[in-house]
């Protein structure tokens, strides 16, 4: 079975093979049902080696590489697939070499997907608050560009995660921010109390992606905490006062020569 999946217009012109994955189409079952491909949850591990097998064969490569998620900038050049237990820590990855997809897990963070077709260059990064600000989306640009990319060639797509008014935040998180990108207060609404804020990080990414010269970018706006059913969100389990929690797959592939 071939799971659906989400397609960005701009990774299409490119000739990527992508897709943003949400819940359905997999083997898990409970809490992780059905196309739970994280690696470090409590799921069966043959049912998520399946999942991610089936996540591969859909955007039509061998192998999908993805990497131990820190919530930080750093970001890995893939020179060659490595097996599922020495996967590097980190949060980014580039590559320009075709048959492997780069994949990273998300449950509410913000997954992006890169790709420059004249350089045959891909990207792909895990951005969750922290990693946003840490600068992963400028990092990973960066590592593309040390392997022929131009920013201003490449195109991005922003997936499915937590979204305003859902992603509810302290004032020390308003601060960081601003610490940071003095700008970046547009990109909080007020919250359900004075000590709250509301955090656009989607607005976020995309703003940070044009500051560092792509022209073209992609958002499914879609919020993984308001469809619970179509995307895991780690938000909602939490609500639900659950033990565990599945992770959605976004990967690339290397556009066809």
């Amino acid at each position: 079975m071939t799971p659906p999946f989400l397609r960005s217009p701009l990774l299409e012109n490119a000739r990527a093979p992508h897709g943003f994955f949400g819940r359905a189409g997999g083997v898990s079952s409970g809490l992780f049902a059905t196309l739970n491909t994280g690696l470090g949850t409590r799921d069966d591990i043959e049912a998520v080696r399946e999942n991610r097998a089936r996540c591969a064969g859909a955007l039509g490569v061998a192998r999908l590489v993805t990497l131990h998620q820190i919530h930080s900038s750093d970001v890995v050049t893939v020179r060659a697939p490595w097996p599922d237990e020495a996967r590097p820590r980190g949060d980014g990855m580039v590559a320009d070499r075709p048959g492997v997809a780069l994949g990273v897990l998300a449950a509410d963070c913000m997954p992006v997907l890169f790709c420059d077709p004249a350089a045959g260059v891909i990207g792909a990064a895990h951005a969750g608050w922290r990693g946003a600000l840490a600068g992963v989306i400028e990092a990973t640009l960066a590592a593309m560009t040390r392997i022929g990319a131009q920013p201003a060639r490449v195109v991005a797509a922003i997936g499915p995660c937590l979204r305003q008014p859902n992603f509810e935040v302290g004032l020390e998180v308003v601060d960081a921010f601003k610490r940071k990108h003095p700008l970046s207060e547009r990109f909080f609404g007020p919250g359900v109390s004075p000590e709250k804020r509301q955090l656009d990080l989607a607005s976020f990414g995309a703003w940070r992606l044009r500051e560092s010269g792509v022209a073209g970018i992609d958002d499914v706006e879609v919020c993984t905490l308001a469809a619970p059913l179509d995307y895991f969100s780690y938000r909602a389990s939490r609500r639900a006062g659950e033990p565990d929690y599945g992770r959605n797959l976004s990967a690339i592939a290397c556009p066809a020569p």
